[in-house]
């Protein structure tokens, strides 16, 4: 079986929606972080008002750098709490028909430290652990607001790069409140109206037992799932109700869902681009953001397929099934894999292990590349203006000039908090990975010896330190070692982003704007967009290319000497 050209097709509408949305998306999300009307204002700014009066909170009050990210990190701490209280006491509780017991301190602080980051990484299978009540009110609920974070933190960034000599960045509590109710919220509602029409399951009953064509015994699984599914999709989450996630009939049941969850990967995180470009007066701009941004994409998607449908040597075959959904085949599989590693997603209709290992190594390098291709839902935009400013100061020194992005001049102290925000997940990665390997107890949970077996490792550290969720599968991680560990990476990797993009927000936002002149270096061009790239590959394949030469490349190596 090979590439044909209706799989082409399915790639180029795939991308051809995501292309066409961006400013229509973008321009109404602009108008709703500017506090402008919009078509569903009618609608939706009572529940906004009234959220703000509920609340006592002040729309027009400001805040600056501290303020604001004290105030995030004071609501995701909460967030932490009750999303474990709620797992350790989900048996004495409602909605739970299936009795299912309460969860261990370990899986509690794992599965709250990841759906409050956005990560979305399940040691857990839902099915069989958590109840009605904590998929919904736990797990959903961050779901939206975890993702509403994510917006909340780019506006402020992009905020501080086009406001002068202010030390406000806006009000977190509002950037929250109408990111839910004015995006997650109405985009949320209609796509789970169109699963629920494709057959995703959305009820409170009790498993229906049900007996099989050999005449065994089983219980299919029910439950709210399509208005999950929406929103973890949608908002970069990527957790799964059922624990193959959307390999499963119930979430993803026929190629008009799988379609319309892959494009949602991308959609809202694509439109942020445009976002940008509207907020800081230049929507060329946001169209140089999103030209990177797909560019690496497709190269990745490329190379993707070209391993995927590479003849395995030592078995004679390519396109091999194994591990995929043979309702959506080979290239859907692929087109998924690389879709929700690049924007920080995590959701997946296919076993990642059973890719090809260079398929595997590309799902990780997306996400070792700092989550940039799109990334979550603001998350990639705020990751992906650290590598701007990085690269725009690395241009300075070569041009001899002072570096200035969009008028702000960036200097020492930027930098510093730029480095710290670029390799703070690095270094968790691969320290974390090593203590992995080191220790008997990391060893214990591998699937597979050799090359394969240091990529579980590597995978599953690079996917919560990123900050996307997804997973080989086949390590056994709810082990009190590996669901700690894995927690405290996630918290690295989403807060030790967020306060360098907060403070340098802080010190862009005081400084006045320097008018453009015949020396300045444009950050508008093609070739501003080939440095970009070249300095987050520089910066995230470089940094990790040691350790994918002894995971996917050796194993690609292996392969094709028929080992």
């Amino acid at each position: 079986m090979g590439f044909n050209s209706a799989d082409l097709i399915q790639i180029i509408l795939t991308l051809g929606v995501v292309v066409v949305a961006t400013p229509i998306l973008g321009s109404y999300m602009a108008k709703v972080f500017q506090g402008e009307k919009t078509w569903l204002s009618s609608l939706l700014r009572p529940l906004e008002s009234g959220t703000y009066r509920l609340t006592g909170v002040r729309e027009n009050d400001e805040m600056d750098w501290k303020e604001y990210f004290l105030s995030l990190l004071f609501f995701n701490l909460i967030g932490i709490v009750v999303v474990m209280l709620l797992q350790m006491l989900q048996a004495a509780l409602p909605l739970n028909p299936q009795a299912l017991p309460n969860t261990s301190w370990h899986l509690a602080f794992n599965t709250a430290a990841s759906f409050v980051t956005n990560t979305n990484w399940q040691a857990y299978s839902g099915e069989s652990t958590l109840s009605y009540l904590t998929q919904m009110l736990g797990l959903g609920v961050q779901n939206f607001v975890s993702a509403a974070t994510g917006f909340s933190v780019f506006l402020a960034f992009t905020r501080g790069i086009a406001r002068k000599q202010v030390t406000g960045l806006g009000n977190f509590w509002v950037d929250l409140t109408r990111s839910t109710v004015h995006v997650l919220l109405p985009f949320s509602l209609v796509l789970a109206l169109f699963l629920v029409g494709e057959g995703v399951v959305q009820n409170f009953s009790a498993y229906i037992p049900a007996k099989t064509i050999e005449g065994a015994e089983q219980l299919l699984p029910q439950g709210p799932a399509a208005s999950q599914v929406a929103i973890k999709q949608l908002g970069s989450n990527g957790g799964g109700f059922f624990g193959v996630n959307s390999a499963h009939p119930y979430e993803n049941p026929t190629p008009w869902s799988n379609f319309l969850e892959m494009i949602s990967l991308i959609l809202l995180a694509s439109a942020c681009t445009y976002v940008f470009g509207v907020m800081v007066g230049s929507k060329r701009q946001g169209w140089v953001l999103f030209a990177a941004m797909m560019s690496m994409l497709v190269v990745m998607l490329a190379l993707s397929l070209w391993s995927e449908y590479t003849p395995n040597a030592t078995i004679g075959q390519t396109a091999l099934m194994e591990g995929k959904e043979t309702r959506f085949g080979v290239t859907n599989s692929v087109l998924w894999s690389v879709l929700t590693t690049s924007a920080s997603n995590g959701s997946v209709n296919a076993m990642h292990s059973s890719l090809s290992p260079l398929s595997g190594g590309i799902a990780m390098v997306n996400m070792m590349l700092g989550e940039v291709i799109f990334g979550g839902v603001g998350a990639g935009m705020y990751g992906m203006l650290l590598f701007v400013i990085l690269t725009v100061f690395i241009s300075g020194l070569m041009v001899g000039r002072t570096p200035e992005y969009l008028g702000k001049k960036i200097e020492a102290k930027e930098i510093i908090w730029v480095v710290v925000g670029v390799l703070a997940p690095c270094v968790t990665i691969l320290i974390f990975s090593a203590v992995a390997v080191a220790l008997p107890v990391g060893l214990a949970g591998l699937g597979h010896q050799g090359p394969h077996g240091l990529s579980e490792i590597l995978y599953a550290f690079t996917s919560a330190a990123a900050n996307n969720g997804s997973a080989f599968g086949s390590l056994t991680v709810n082990t009190p070692f590996y669901n700690v560990l894995l927690g405290v990476a996630m918290l690295i990797g989403r807060f030790a982003i967020i306060l360098p993009v907060l403070v340098i927000a802080g010190n862009l936002a005081g400084k006045r704007t320097s008018p453009t002149g015949l020396g300045t270096f444009r950050t508008d061009s093609i070739l501003f967009v080939a440095i970009l790239i070249a300095v987050i590959f520089i910066v995230g394949a470089l940094t990790f290319f040691p350790a994918l030469s002894l995971g996917p490349i050796l194993e690609h190596l292996l392969m094709v000497r028929g080992q």
